[in-house]
C-alpha cells in the first residue's frame, strides 16, 4: 500500500492507518520518503503512454509518500482495496477512506496492489531485501 503525498500533506497518515489495524491487519515494513522518479516509473510502468501518466509521474514524486507492506489472511489486497474505494474520491462510498477523507483526482490519498502477484512484484520494488 501506499499513502501518497496528498494524504501526508495533510496529515491523514494517522487516520489511514488506524483503519487498516481496525480491521485486524499488521505491518510488516514501512518507508516514509519522497518516491524516485526512476521508481515511480517502474511502479507506474502499466500506464505509461497514457494520457494521464506524466501527471502520475508529478504527483506521486511531489512530496513523501509512506509505503507499507500490509500483511493479514488470504485475500488481504482486496480487503485493502475495499477500505480504499473507488479510484475516483466523488465515487467512493462513505465509509472507505477516499469516500471519507478524499476530494478528486489525481490526489486519491492511496494506492494499494490489485492482485497477489501485483503486491509481489510491489513489495520487490519497494522492499527488495523483505522476505
Amino acid at each position: 500500500m501506499i499513502v501518497k503525498p496528498d494524504a501526508v500533506e495533510r496529515g491523514l497518515l494517522g487516520e489511514i492507518l488506524c483503519r487498516l489495524e481496525a480491521k485486524g491487519l499488521r505491518f510488516v515494513a514501512a518507508e516514509l520518503a519522497t518516491m524516485p522518479v526512476e521508481v515511480a516509473a517502474r511502479h507506474y510502468e502499466e500506464h505509461r503512454g497514457k494520457p494521464f501518466y506524466d501527471e502520475l509521474l508529478t504527483f506521486i514524486t511531489r512530496s513523501p509518500s509512506l509505503v507499507v507492506v500490509v500483511e493479514g489472511p488470504a485475500g488481504t489486497h482486496a480487503v485493502v482495496r475495499g477500505l480504499m474505494g473507488a479510484t475516483d474520491p466523488k465515487e467512493a462510498a462513505p465509509g472507505t477512506i477516499r469516500g471519507d477523507l478524499g476530494t478528486e483526482l489525481p490526489d486519491n490519498l492511496v494506492h494499494g496492489s490489485d492482485s497477489p502477484e501485483s503486491a509481489a512484484r510491489e513489495i520487490a520494488l519497494f522492499f527488495p531485501d523483505l522476505r
